[in-house]
């Protein structure tokens, strides 16, 4: 009878946290496919009483009138070229400084990651205006370098590398410079093969916020050519009339590229958040 008991109490258990589970999936999907069934029907069925929830056919009606609007090839390009060479500088840049700061012992090392720390307490809208300037006197508005260059030494990146950094054994490095490896190689050859994991997450992380990047490159690029996507997508913004089907089709198009990197790299990404918890 106790066993009896007991079996049924695990079902209800596990009942109640599936079914939570299903509602969580459900709230958490749901704003997706919202936005798809938007992106397929006209913009006068968006906000109906009971709402459309069903495939309409206008998805090419409205791909169409966003190509019109925005030129979607073009700005989809610099959005892709633009975030994936930050994250590929940014990579380089925060991983290097990383291991300086988590492997090497010199004076200052603490002061200098304590000074990275205290400026990623500075509002990202208080740089807009110093930016602006420096840009405007270099002539650099309006390029890819003014969209790529501001944010490549990213605070946050080089914490989060330098916490999976000290989780890497440090005796390894000592016995590879014993054995006579330089610096560079053992760097290349030991350490940063074990730092896959820490490398995708943090490379998700940097693809995110650049691609989603709005104000910087709102006053960065001064023509449509150079527009990304969120910049795109805010000028179908109008004052008297908003067509919310083509802003679906956008916003539909933009979450693509985000789901499969994510979709590609998610199990070293858990892994490399894991890493980032050890402490020095």
């Amino acid at each position: 009878m106790a066993e009896t008991n007991r079996k049924n109490k695990q079902r209800l258990q596990k009942f109640f946290l599936y079914f939570l589970l299903i509602i969580f999936l459900i709230v958490s999907i749901f704003p997706f496919y919202w936005m798809f069934i938007g992106s397929t029907n006209h913009t006068s069925k968006m906000f109906t009483n009971p709402p459309t929830l069903t495939v309409g056919n206008e998805f090419m009606t409205n791909l169409t009138n966003l190509n019109d609007a925005i030129g979607i090839s073009r700005v989809v390009f610099n959005s892709l070229f633009v975030s994936l060479v930050f994250v590929f500088l940014s990579l380089i840049i925060s991983t290097l400084a990383a291991y300086a700061l988590s492997k090497f012992y010199f004076k200052g090392r603490n002061v200098i990651f304590l000074a990275f720390m205290l400026s990623m307490m500075v509002p990202y809208q208080a740089t807009i205006i110093p930016l602006f300037r420096m840009m405007t006197q270099f002539e650099l508005l309006n390029t890819y370098f003014a969209l790529i260059a501001p944010q490549l030494c990213f605070p946050f990146a080089i914490f989060l590398m330098r916490q999976n950094f000290l989780a890497f054994p440090s005796s390894l490095i000592e016995s590879a410079r014993i054995d006579g490896a330089g610096e560079l190689r053992i760097f290349l050859t030991v350490v940063l093969p074990s730092m896959k994991p820490a490398l995708a997450a943090t490379a998700i992380y940097l693809f995110m916020m650049q691609w989603n990047n709005f104000m910087w490159p709102l006053v960065a690029t001064t023509s449509e050519e150079m527009y990304t996507i969120p910049v795109a997508l805010s000028s179908l913004i109008g004052i008297s009339m908003i067509d919310y089907g083509q802003i679906m089709v956008g916003i539909t198009i933009a979450t693509i590229p985000i789901i499969i990197f994510f979709l590609l790299l998610q199990k070293q990404f858990i892994s490399g958040m894991l890493g980032s918890a050890v402490k020095e």
